[in-house]
């Protein structure tokens, strides 16, 4: 679960972790309170969205010049103009996609007198199994440029588990920094803070772009950007809480009130597939002849009819879909089961694009008879090249 930037500084903050002060603004009658709240000299106002690169974006609604999505305001009046300007807007950044995203809450926060800006993050590493901080001196800019173009400049530590992030740990991470004086004490002691809010709160990211080191050597969390692992919001209500529903898409909000594993892609065929890596294979073999797919949906091992229906609606609720393929290898899940549930949904929403469905293993034959009893238009397919080329070729033409 992601959360917006001044909901993961409240996070930091209650660790110990410095931030600046700022305010909420989800309301124009918020506005002048909220601004006037701040002491200035310097105000940033920011877009909260569930998106990078929100300094460089455009607002669709707004000039090709205009300003973009993060703007220093050199006085309450230029604040308050940028947060009318900017509030209720769409902003469109190099990861929203050309859609955007409307801005529903700014965060106005106090300036910081800023003489270096690093990158910092943690994230747990597949190559070691170790959560691992990674830190460049280059901060501020995207860390796949520098990843690309000066890979020298990015530092991988990694923490074990049993001793967790340890003084020599934050040292190194300190002298990837090149850290000195104030700003290697207070350094070190919020590389330990950051490394126990991550583990406590069962993070699965951290960023902070930038970590800045001010004129008078002071270290301070200027962004985050924190993502929780689904799996283990039961533990923790307060991040729960934090869910913002109107920065996710409607389908996978309604996914996952069923259980449903699913994401939201750009394509035009739509999948039903039991087992993520079937489900990585399917998409996979679709772009391969051509197309492109439009979810990724994993309808799990042991799925209900009515879990089946539910997986099937939200697939024909995208109008994106031009075809839908459904490619079950039943093993624990039961060909039966998903034929029934896929019969259901189209009787309950009707069919108005191709349906190729592929059918193998445990009570194929029951599910196979099923489908041709229902007098559907389906097409059917005996193994999943044959599928991808015929939904490809149905969606086509």
């Amino acid at each position: 679960m992601n959360i917006h930037e001044h909901q993961a500084k409240e996070v930091l903050k209650s660790f110990g972790a410095p931030v600046a002060n700022g305010v909420v603004i989800t309301s124009l009658e918020q506005a002048e309170a909220a601004v006037g709240a701040m002491k200035g000299p310097v105000w940033v106002v920011k877009s909260q969205i569930h998106a990078g690169g929100r300094g460089k974006g455009k607002f669709r609604e707004l000039p090709g010049d205009a300003k973009g999505g993060v703007r220093v305001s050199f006085s309450a009046e230029e604040a308050l103009a940028n947060v009318k300007e900017m509030l209720g807007k769409t902003l469109v950044t190099n990861q929203t996609g050309p859609a955007g995203k409307q801005v529903n809450r700014l965060y106005v926060e106090d300036g910081a007198d800023i003489d270096r800006e690093l990158y910092l993050s943690i994230l747990v590493d597949r190559e070691t199994g170790k959560t691992s901080f990674v830190a460049s001196t280059e901060g501020g800019m995207d860390i796949e440029a520098v990843a690309e173009e000066t890979p020298e400049l990015i530092h991988t530590i990694a923490i074990n588990a049993s001793s967790g992030c340890t003084d020599a740990d934050a040292a190194r991470i300190a002298d990837a920094y090149k850290l000195a004086g104030k700003a290697r004490e207070q350094g070190t002691a919020l590389f330990k803070t950051l490394y126990d809010a991550f583990t406590t709160k069962d993070m699965s990211l951290l960023e902070i772009n930038p970590l800045i080191v001010t004129k008078a050597n002071d270290v301070q969390v200027l962004d985050a950007k924190v993502s929780f692992d689904n799996n283990a919001l039961f533990r923790h209500p307060d991040v729960a809480a934090y869910r913002d529903e109107t920065e996710e898409d409607a389908k996978e909000i309604e996914a996952s009130k069923h259980d449903l594993a699913y994401i939201a892609l750009d394509g035009d065929i739509g999948c039903m597939v039991n087992g993520a890596g079937l489900a990585m294979a399917t998409m996979d073999i679709i772009k391969l002849y051509g197309a492109e797919p439009a979810n990724f949906l994993d309808v799990g091992g042991g799925a209900s009819k009515e879990k089946v229906t539910a997986a099937f609606k939200i697939i024909t609720s995208d109008p994106n879909v031009k075809g839908i393929l459904v490619n079950i290898f039943g093993g624990i899940m039961r060909c039966d089961v998903i034929a029934e549930g896929v019969v259901a949904a189209v009787k309950e929403v009707g069919l108005k694009v191709p349906l190729v469905v592929r059918l193998e293993g445990t009570k194929v034959a029951e599910g196979k008879k099923i489908i041709n009893d229902s007098g559907l238009n389906v097409i059917a397919a005996d193994d999943l090249d044959d599928a991808a080329q015929k939904i490809v070729k149905a969606v086509k033409g």
